[in-house]
C-alpha cells in the first residue's frame, strides 16, 4: 500500500507549478506525503512521442482557448494569485533540471524548487539564460556558483537521465505525473483523485502494517 505520493515534475510545465502550489493544502489534510521526483520533460517527450499542449494544439485555437480557461478556473479555485504566464515560454529546462539534481546532492532541494518555480511562473524570468538563472539562485540565497558547478558533474547529468527514464518506464508521458502505489494520474486536474486514491489505499492497509 502507498505511504507516499510521487510527483514527477519539470519546471517548464505551468501545470506542474500549479500542482506544486496546491500540494501544501493537500498535505495539511494527509500529512507530508508528497515525494518530488524530477524528470526532464524534453527527454520524456522524445521517448514517448508526446508534445506540449502549445505545440499539439497550435492549429486548434478553440482548444488552446479552452486550456487557458481551465487554467484560469484552477487558479481562481485554489487562490494561486502569484501565477503569471512566462513571456519567454517555452524555456529550455535542461540546466534547471540538472540544477535540481545538484540541489538534492547539496541539501537544498526544496529551497531550489521554490526559487526556480517562483522565477519561472511568478517573476516571468528567462531562466534558460545562464546569467538570469545564476542571479535568480543568488536572489533566493542559494549557493549559485556551487550549484552551477555541481550541475555539470557527469554523475549529476546521468542521475537526471536515469530519473527521466524511470518515469517513461512507468508509463509516464508528461508533467505533472503522480503515482499512488502503482496507480498513475496525469495533470493538475487529477489532484482530487490522487488524494482520494491515497486515502483509499491507506485505509485498506492492514492494522500495524506501517509499524
Amino acid at each position: 500500500m502507498a505511504r507516499k505520493i510521487e510527483f514527477y515534475f519539470d519546471f517548464g510545465s505551468p501545470n506542474a507549478y500549479l500542482s506544486h502550489k496546491v500540494i501544501p493544502d493537500i498535505e495539511q489534510r494527509l500529512g507530508p506525503v508528497f515525494e518530488y521526483k524530477p524528470a526532464l520533460l524534453g527527454g520524456v517527450f522524445k521517448a514517448t512521442g508526446n508534445r506540449s499542449p502549445a505545440e499539439a494544439y497550435a492549429g486548434i485555437p478553440s482548444k488552446l482557448a479552452y486550456e487557458q480557461l481551465e487554467t484560469a478556473r484552477f487558479v481562481r479555485r485554489h487562490g494561486v494569485t502569484a501565477f503569471r504566464n512566462n513571456p519567454h515560454f517555452p524555456v529550455n529546462t535542461l540546466q534547471l533540471m540538472r540544477g535540481v539534481m545538484a540541489a538534492r546532492d547539496l541539501g537544498v532541494f526544496m529551497p531550489y524548487v521554490e526559487a526556480v518555480y517562483a522565477a519561472m511562473w511568478e517573476r516571468g524570468l528567462k531562466m534558460d539564460d545562464p546569467e538570469v538563472f545564476r542571479q535568480a539562485l543568488a536572489d533566493a540565497g542559494l549557493p549559485a556558483d556551487e550549484l552551477l558547478a555541481r550541475s555539470q558533474d557527469p554523475e549529476v547529468k546521468a542521475a537526471l537521465v536515469t530519473a527521466t527514464a524511470e518515469l517513461v518506464d512507468r508509463g509516464g508521458f508528461g508533467s505533472p505525473t503522480f503515482f499512488v502505489g502503482d496507480q498513475m494520474f496525469f495533470g493538475k486536474d487529477r489532484l482530487r483523485e490522487v488524494e482520494e486514491e491515497f486515502v483509499r489505499q491507506r485505509e485498506a492497509e492492514p492494522a500495524g502494517a506501517g509499524a
